[in-house]
């Protein structure tokens, strides 16, 4: 399994971004697919989940500016991204938990970061 995340860059303040993460491989049974940042000097923190069956869920800093998706055909999650500010700055990193082993042995998958900068 593979994933591969894309749509960083540099944008200025208040600017948007969508990020992207192709799936490639068979992932046998997700329980859940999200985006996780890490700014430097700082621990991974979540930014948004899709778990099946539920609503988004957000971090309160992403609540009312990013909103994630996925399209199942493309086997791609997406992160939409707005109104960015500096404190948005961080690696972006996709996530994907296979359960297919049970609740008690997840499988992460990690995508290789995309690098969001946010200019004031």
């Amino acid at each position: 399994v593979q994933l591969q995340a894309s749509g960083g860059g540099l944008v200025q303040a208040g600017g948007s971004l969508r990020l992207a993460c192709a799936a490639s491989g068979s992932i046998r049974s997700i329980l859940s697919m999200g985006w996780y940042r890490q700014a430097p000097g700082k621990q991974r923190e979540l930014v948004a989940a899709l778990k099946s069956g539920e609503t988004p869920h957000y971090a309160d800093f992403a609540k009312g500016r990013f909103t994630i998706s996925r399209d199942n055909a493309k086997n791609t999650l997406y992160l939409q991204m707005n109104s960015l500010s500096p404190e948005d700055t961080a690696v972006y990193y996709c996530n994907v938990q296979d359960d297919y082993y049970g609740l008690l042995s997840l499988i992460d998958y990690w995508g290789q970061g995309t690098l969001v900068t946010v200019s004031s």
